[in-house]
């Protein structure tokens, strides 16, 4: 929805005014506004420019793109030995949620984890929680969540070699795990995902 009679008037311009501007007439601009038509893409520029607010804003979009979305904290995921994935939640329980903005929302799939053990110190801490894009692949030097087994999981950095996959550890001393090509199938070790954000629990 245009959201431009309450622009204009925030702005200090009447509709003849701002219609002069633009270069059309005044019943145009109260069309616009009463959602009787609409203004095209050159005109819309036009707009944004007179009254300095982004097309988004005048669209409306804007407070819809700054709205959080929520998504479940699924458990904890072992920054260490595997251990069993939890999938429930609390949904009553604000510890077992985190806000993502609505464009990383609509880039993907996301889901939310909380880290238990020491192997990804300093960089992760146990009661830290990672904000995790669902994808099945990743890049070598990715931080992901990988399932061993299934129902083991683990955070970890993924190097990809010629053999197979290693999932190494920041904290050196955890050695890092090494997966053949055969052992990934039979096992079988999937990621389930790539960390794309921290967030740290002080």
């Amino acid at each position: 929805m245009l959201k431009l009679k309450e622009i204009r008037r925030a702005a200090g311009f009447n509709q003849a005014e701002l219609a002069a501007c633009i270069g059309v007439s005044r019943s145009a601009i109260a069309m616009w506004e009463s959602g009787a038509s609409q203004p095209d893409l050159e005109k819309l520029s036009k707009l944004s420019d007179v009254l300095g607010v982004s097309v988004e804003r005048l669209l409306g979009r804007e407070e819809t793109l700054s709205r959080g979305v929520r998504i479940p904290v699924y458990g904890s995921v072992a920054a260490g030995v595997p251990i069993e994935a939890v999938t429930d939640y609390d949904a009553d329980n604000p510890d077992d949620w985190e806000e993502i903005d609505a464009r990383m929302a609509s880039s993907g799939e996301f889901m939310a984890l909380r880290i238990k053990g020491s192997s990804m110190e300093p960089r992760f801490a146990e009661g830290d929680v990672v904000i995790v894009r669902r994808q099945p692949d990743a890049e070598s030097g990715d931080i992901v969540i990988v399932m061993v087994g299934e129902d083991e999981a683990t955070c970890k950095q993924l190097r990809k070699t010629s053999d197979g996959v290693m999932l190494v550890s920041f904290n050196p001393a955890y050695p890092p795990m090494f997966y053949s090509r055969r052992s990934c199938a039979a096992l079988p070790v999937r990621i389930l995902g790539r960390v794309v954000e921290l967030r740290a629990k002080f």
